[in-house]
């Protein structure tokens, strides 16, 4: 057969538009073909930058756990344990996500109350005796034999949506205190009672930022905004100085190396700053660190980036720091994007997932650098543990799908 340009377009499935009267019959026009057909593709830089964050994390998860075994809690395991689940762990979040990319964005709207309402009752079947599970003096998972699974983590996600959902729904009475303001106060005050209940004061923090977020951006009023943000820090002050514990650990963390501090309520926040200063610039080389070998606790979860910057240095944590800004700046664009085409709903939850990943990993790694005080919650998409991770890949296919949408609304399609 010879090979001539009607014949390539004809054998690709589209129109031969070269032998219509009137159009153009040189190459741009395959190349305008060729270029609208992009715009169908899936965001292939999105979904690179995930997938090098979570294998960047594999590889230091292995490296701060190696030495674990060593130590007589973790005496029965092997050293490449945390490594192979760690891997499962990822496996299971891709084909999870990838399924549900194919879930449209309207069909989270529809059911975004009631997987808010869902977690709630998770959240509270956690502080029930003998189905929750506790570790290290809280309760914040629910085990299933096979994996752990915390609540706390999938609401991240779902006040996303449900705040989302809400400022729709209520976006011509936002600007009311009793219509469209106290209700969803009211909610997010249920889900911080139980996280507070667990304790979790770090992912109430998370979450609240979330649907303050969210709230900010769909048009609450202003007065309203301000005087709950004074409402939350005085609940938040209030938290602190009534909890001992949590007032010794921010005297602690207001002066680390004090020998009592450093030894008592400040001596993970010592150690990662120790981590932090042996790495310097280039850091002491992959596999090299001393801090993990049991002076800094939690290395491979809530300290993974201490142990980067001690063996990958400066370097290494700029690196981490420049992917995740991308990610958060680039999760704004789709949800402006979307806004723009006049999906509101998608636009607010595109910019709800970059405020939850936003707002988390300045506080982990706030807390491993010593510009917060310390609290548990790791690094997304690159900290060892399967709920953190999976429910992470969900949020991630989900923006994922809001931007292909977008592409074919661009496109001149319908969803």
């Amino acid at each position: 057969m010879k090979l001539t340009l009607p014949s390539i377009i004809g054998w690709l499935g589209l129109k031969d538009e070269s032998r219509s009267p009137g159009r153009d019959t040189s190459l741009r026009s395959v190349a305008g073909i060729e270029q609208r057909s992009r715009m169908m593709e899936y965001d292939q830089p999105l979904v690179w930058v995930v997938v090098l964050l979570m294998l960047f994390g594999l590889v230091m998860v292995y490296s701060a756990s190696i030495a674990l075994p060593d130590s007589p809690k973790y005496a029965n395991y092997k050293t490449s344990h945390f490594l192979v689940r760690q891997a499962m762990f990822i496996v299971i979040s891709l084909v999870v996500g990838l399924m549900v990319f194919r879930v449209k964005i309207e069909t989270w709207q529809k059911i975004a109350p009631y997987l808010f309402v869902g977690t709630l009752v998770l959240l509270a079947l956690v502080l029930i005796p003998g189905i929750g599970k506790g570790v290290n003096g809280a309760k914040r998972w629910l085990s299933f034999k096979v994996f752990n699974l915390q609540p706390s983590e999938l609401m991240k996600l779902f006040v996303v949506l449900y705040a989302a959902d809400y400022t729709v729904r209520k976006q011509e009475v936002m600007h009311k205190l009793t219509k469209g303001f106290m209700p969803m106060t009211l909610a997010v005050g249920v889900v911080g009672l139980l996280l507070l209940l667990e304790p979790d004061l770090g992912a109430f923090g998370v979450i609240v930022c979330i649907a303050m977020g969210i709230l900010f951006l769909g048009g609450i009023n202003g007065v309203w905004f301000g005087g709950i943000g004074a409402t939350l820090v005085g609940i938040f002050s209030l938290v602190i100085v009534l909890s001992p514990w949590r007032r010794e650990r921010i005297f602690a963390y207001m002066n680390p190396w004090v020998e009592e501090n450093a030894l008592g309520k400040a001596y993970q926040l010592s150690h990662s700053l120790i981590a932090f200063g042996r790495g310097e610039l280039f850091g002491v080389g992959l596999g090299g660190s001393v801090e993990k070998l049991h002076y800094l606790p939690e290395a491979h979860t809530d300290f993974l980036l201490a142990v980067i910057g001690e063996e990958l240095g400066f370097v290494g944590v700029l690196v981490v720091v420049l992917l995740f800004y991308w990610l958060v700046k680039h999760a704004f664009e789709i949800g402006r994007q979307a806004i723009v085409l006049d999906l509101t709903f998608a636009g607010l939850v595109a910019k709800g997932i970059g405020i939850w990943l936003g707002v988390q990993t300045f506080i982990n790694m706030g807390v491993n650098m010593g510009l917060l005080p310390t609290k548990g919650l790791t690094l997304p998409l690159m900290s060892y543990g399967g709920s953190g991770v999976l429910i992470n890949c969900v949020g991630l296919a989900i923006l994922l799908r809001i931007d292909y949408e977008n592409r074919v609304l661009m496109r001149g399609g319908r969803l």
